[in-house]
């Protein structure tokens, strides 16, 4: 067994291992024509079921040919133009590569005697996204698993600042729009407070937070009583990719002296944009900012940052174990990242970044992300003059949220059924994949257009198909109910 261990005896072997893996990702990329098979739970889960765990096969080229009929075969392949549901993008090769290296070195991020260098690159990754978001010299942060982690330790800091403040923990509370991330609702029962802790701020008909209904419920929780701990301001809503008034807001958080917390998850690709850097006008005045690298700089996942306008405040998430980073460890400048993190051990996914940085150049994946936000207006133009759909609002970013309506007058109810069942019938053909949410409580379809690939006759393609199923569906719905 000794010869599956990775170390200088079996460099060949492990040359040969992962060429023969890669070699069969490359094929099926290669061989790849449609995002998904449309293959059911119903029909995979026995495939999965009847291997025997307990008989390894010994053989790496046997676990791929296995490998690729349970999984393989039948994933959702992000990469392909006509994969248009959620915020997952396609990747860039050099982060793959990086991928690579960190998986085979396996540095743990938490101290410096595990990881050496690659907690200076971790550093240097954040100083850059810092500086680009403008937060100014006395910025930090680190890398974490996902914008959810990310928005969890802000909001974990912007309570622990309350709190030494005086601040009564029944009394906090945490304003954010109404179209933000569910990750804030989750972050505060996570925490501890109250299902009453976080505020729904209206947004106006772009699915901006309106910045006058955010006056308003600070002067409320003023009148009674109430410590607002955190605005949570969105750039690049999940549903909609519309981008909150970072400047009003700001101004508002400063006259109240909140915390103010910028989820840029998505948005984050702006930081880097040739044309578009003026969208996130604001975010320098935040206290912390998400950024969700494996959104919109296209990396793997997971590639994510929290980044923190005052260092100090990472101490919030500080705790000393005389086994791992002692508390004469700060007195002695050893850089131990387990100082900032809620995570102990955790993965290099900075040299992703890094990776992609020194190969392609910010400008580059700029590029990438700005074609994706040019594509979309495309795909706002043929929806707007599609009598067969109607769109919620323009798109600041790169996310389209519509729905089919049929030329007959029908039932609300029926027209909810019918963009539900096309979405399913899509997905199920494999011929397409996107995502649907609910907008005043109607069900509708969404775009989210994350491939630079995708043109504008893919999103005519696949709106011809939609518009087949649920036309198909309420035909046969109106038959049967003659």
């Amino acid at each position: 067994m000794r010869s599956h261990l990775l170390n200088d005896t079996t460099a060949e072997h492990y040359l040969r291992s992962v060429s023969q893996g890669v070699e069969r990702v490359a094929a099926a990329l290669a061989a790849t024509d449609r995002p998904f098979t449309g293959i059911t739970p119903e029909a995979l889960a026995p495939r999965i079921d009847a291997i025997d765990l307990a008989q390894p096969l010994g053989d790496t080229a046997a676990a791929l040919d296995e490998l690729e009929a349970v999984y393989l075969r039948d994933a959702v392949y992000f990469h392909h133009p006509r994969y248009l549901a959620h915020l997952n993008c396609p990747v860039v090769i050099p982060a793959v590569a990086a991928e690579a290296v960190l998986s085979a070195v396996n540095s743990s991020l938490d101290t410096w005697d595990q990881s050496a260098g690659a907690t200076l690159i971790e550093r240097r990754m954040i100083d850059w996204t810092a500086e680009r978001a403008g937060l100014g010299p006395t910025a930090d942060g680190v890398f974490t698993s996902g914008g959810t982690q990310s928005n969890l330790q802000a909001l974990l800091l912007a309570r622990e600042e309350a709190v030494t403040r005086g601040a009564a923990s029944s009394r906090l509370r945490i304003l954010a729009s109404e179209c933000g991330h569910f990750s804030v609702q989750k972050s505060a029962k996570l925490l501890g407070l109250g299902a009453d802790a976080v505020i729904a701020v209206p947004c106006d008909q772009n699915k901006r937070m309106q910045s006058l209904a955010l006056a308003r419920e600070l002067d409320r929780c003023a009148r009674e009583g109430l410590t607002p701990m955190a605005v949570v301001a969105t750039a690049g809503t999940t549903d909609f990719g519309s981008i909150d008034p970072l400047p009003a807001i700001a101004d508002l958080c400063e006259r109240h002296r909140v915390w103010l917390h910028v989820d840029a998850a998505y948005g984050c690709g702006l930081l880097v944009s040739p044309t578009r850097r003026h969208l996130l006008d604001g975010i320098e005045r935040a206290d912390s900012v998400t950024v969700d690298y494996h959104k919109s700089f296209f990396q793997p996942v997971s590639s994510s940052a929290l980044l923190v306008r005052d260092r100090t405040t990472l101490r919030h998430a500080t705790y000393y174990a005389d086994y791992l980073n002692p508390r004469r460890t700060t007195t002695e400048r050893i850089p131990n990242q387990v100082d900032k993190s809620l995570q102990t051990t955790r993965r290099f996914d900075a040299l992703k970044l890094w990776m992609t940085l020194r190969v392609m150049g910010a400008d580059g994946v700029g590029e990438l992300f700005d074609e994706v936000v040019d594509l979309a207006a495309e795909g706002w133009k043929l929806l707007d003059a599609d009598p067969r759909f109607e769109v919620v609002a323009p798109p600041t970013l790169s996310t389209l949220v519509f729905r089919w309506i049929p030329a007959a007058v029908t039932s609300p109810a029926l027209i909810d059924r019918a963009n539900l069942h096309a979405r399913k019938a899509l997905f199920a053909s494999g011929e397409a994949v996107v995502a649907g949410t609910k907008v005043r409580g109607s069900h509708y379809l969404k775009f989210t257009l994350l491939n630079p690939r995708t043109t504008p006759a893919d999103i005519a393609t696949v709106l011809d198909l939609l518009a087949e199923h649920a036309d198909q569906y309420l035909g046969d719905a109106l038959v049967h109910a003659s």
